[in-house]
C-alpha cells in the first residue's frame, strides 16, 4: 500500500473560520444530455461542506459492509481536505460525504471498493461535498479498475481495511506556525483510523491534542521546544509512541506501525467513536522528508466499544 508522497502544495485547507476550502477537484460524468439533471437530482457539488459534525458521524470501521453509489473525480497535485502533501502514487484515493469523513476522522484509513468490474483499495484523502452516507467519489484510476468511465455513477458496496499492509511506519509533520507555545502535528500512515493523540515535551507529562479539521492535532499553549514524545492510538486500540522534534514543514518517519500482518492484536468491529474536532488556525504549505523519528514504545490497549449509527 502506498501512502501519499512527501512533495506536494495542499497543506491548507482550513481557514480561520474552521470551514474547510475546497480542494482543487475535477468530476466526470456521463456526456450529453441530462448531466445536468442528473447532478441536480443527487445534489452533486463542487464544494466541500463544513459546519458542525452530521449526526452520527462515523468512519467506516470493522467488518461492516456499505453498499452506495461511486462517482469519480480527479484531485490533481492535491492532498485533499486531510491535508496531505500529495495523492498517493498509485493515485489510488477516495472523497467521502460529510458523515463519514466524520471532520478528518476518517482520513489516512482504507476502503475495499466493489463495483461491476471488480475491487480496488483506496486511501481516505478528501471530503466529497454533497456526498449523503454510501455516496463516495473515486480517483479517476481507483474508478476504472471497477467500472466503465461512461457509466458516471455506478453501485459499488465497500467496506473498511483493518490493518491495511503499508509501506514504512508512522509518519509525523508539523504545521507551519508550530512552536514551543503552539504543538500542531500531522500523524500519516496509520492505515486505520484514529482515535487518539497525545503529546509531551520534556519533563511533563501528556496531553491530549484535539483534532482540527484539516487533519492536524494540536495542543493550545504548547509542549515547550521538544524534542516530543507523541502517543498515537487508532480505533481498534492499537497504541504506539515515537519521539519528534520541532521540525515544520518537515515529514518525521518512524519505523512503528499501528496496522499490518505483523500486528499483536485482533482489533474488535465496533471501534470507539472519535472525540469532536475544533477549529485549526493558520495554513500549511508542501513539506519536506526529515531524519527518522525514534520508536519508543508499541504497546496493545484493550478493545474500545461504540454506539452503533
Amino acid at each position: 500500500m502506498t501512502a501519499p508522497g512527501t512533495a506536494s502544495e495542499n497543506d491548507a485547507p482550513a481557514g480561520n473560520s474552521g470551514t474547510p476550502r475546497p480542494s482543487r477537484r475535477v468530476r466526470h460524468w456521463l456526456a450529453g444530455a441530462g448531466v445536468t439533471a442528473l447532478a441536480a437530482v443527487l445534489g452533486i457539488t463542487l464544494a466541500v461542506r463544513g459546519g458542525a459534525t452530521p449526526a452520527c458521524a462515523a468512519p467506516p470501521t470493522g467488518s461492516a459492509v456499505h453498499k452506495g453509489t461511486a462517482s469519480f473525480y480527479d484531485a490533481g497535485r492535491s492532498g485533499g481536505t486531510c491535508s496531505f502533501p500529495s495523492p498517493p502514487a498509485d493515485r489510488l484515493y477516495v472523497a467521502l460525504g460529510a458523515s463519514e469523513y466524520s471532520r478528518a476522522a476518517a482520513c489516512g484509513s482504507y476502503l475495499d471498493v466493489s463495483g461491476p468490474k471488480g475491487t480496488v483499495r483506496v486511501l481516505v484523502m478528501d471530503q466529497c461535498g454533497g456526498c449523503a452516507r454510501g455516496k463516495i467519489d473515486l480517483s479517476d484510476e481507483a474508478f476504472a479498475k471497477i467500472a466503465d468511465r461512461a457509466q458516471g455513477i455506478v453501485p459499488v458496496t465497500y467496506r473498511a481495511v483493518v490493518n491495511p499492509p503499508l509501506d514504512g511506519g508512522l509518519t509525523f509533520r508539523m504545521k507551519r506556525g508550530s512552536s514551543q507555545y503552539w504543538f500542531a502535528v500531522q500523524v500519516g500512515n496509520h492505515g486505520n483510523p484514529l482515535r487518539s493523540v497525545e503529546a509531551k515535551g520534556p519533563g511533563g507529562g501528556f496531553r491530549k491534542a484535539a483534532r482540527q479539521t484539516d487533519n492536524y492535532w494540536t495542543v493550545e499553549g504548547g509542549l515547550g521546544p521538544g524534542p516530543y514524545s507523541v502517543r498515537v492510538t487508532d480505533v481498534y486500540g492499537r497504541q504506539a509512541t515515537a519521539t519528534i522534534r520541532m521540525l515544520a514543514k518537515q515529514v518525521q518517519r518512524s519505523t512503528v506501525t499501528l496496522a499490518g500482518p505483523d500486528a499483536a492484536r485482533t482489533p474488535s468491529s465496533s471501534p470507539s467513536a472519535p472525540p469532536p474536532p475544533t477549529v485549526a488556525p493558520s495554513p500549511t504549505p508542501a513539506e519536506s522528508s526529515a531524519p527518522a523519528a525514534t520508536v519508543e514504545a508499541l504497546a496493545g490497549a484493550a478493545p474500545l466499544n461504540s454506539p452503533r449509527c
